[in-house]
């Protein structure tokens, strides 16, 4: 599971989901976008369907990845924690794995229900710049991978600036982007 606003989907996440299927040789990544994350101060840019749109539109061709759409589906705010018991309860026999960020990581013990968290999922943990990872459960694994130095708030800056965002962005992002006049 990543789950995020995903506001917009951009190439480092791409590159983590890449790497999660390497690494720890998962079949599947679901991608998962946060109606309203609780710890964030403000609720994303784009609308939800905005969000999935380019979400399919960066993942399509990818076989082991899929949207799912169970949080946006659901009441804010949207709580890690359900989805992973929804998706344990779908899939008895599966290992879960919460794959998030040294910066997410840092914030997990604030997070609703934290120590379910840990023991419905492995977290794996993706090293951010500027951002060590913070002391977690032995179980957890860090993945290995250089950081891709690219933020959603960067895209939206970029694109508000009216900077081409092809290098930080799959080119169908950056043209559903363009066509519906996001983050401008």
């Amino acid at each position: 599971m990543f789950g995020g606003s995903f506001d917009p989907v951009h190439r480092g996440h791409l590159a983590v989901a890449h790497q999660a299927v390497l690494q720890l040789a998962l079949d599947q990544v679901l991608f998962v976008p946060a109606r309203v994350q609780p710890l964030k101060t403000q609720g994303p840019s784009a609308g939800p369907e905005h969000r999935v749109a380019m979400l399919r539109a960066a993942i399509d061709g990818e076989s082991a990845f899929v949207v799912d759409l169970r949080e946006l589906a659901r009441p804010a705010p949207s709580y890690t924690v359900d989805t992973l018991r929804e998706l344990k309860l779908e899939r008895p026999r599966d290992q879960l794995f919460l794959i998030l960020g040294a910066d997410a990581a840092w914030d997990l013990p604030r997070w609703h229900e934290a120590s379910d968290v840990e023991r419905l999922a492995t977290l794996a943990v993706v090293r951010r710049p500027g951002a060590p990872v913070p002391p977690l459960p032995a179980s957890t694994v860090t993945l290995a991978l250089e950081p891709v130095d690219v933020s959603a708030t960067a895209v939206r800056d970029a694109t508000e600036r009216g900077e081409v965002i092809d290098q930080l962005v799959p080119k169908a992002v950056a043209e559903y982007i363009a066509v519906h006049r996001l983050y401008r």
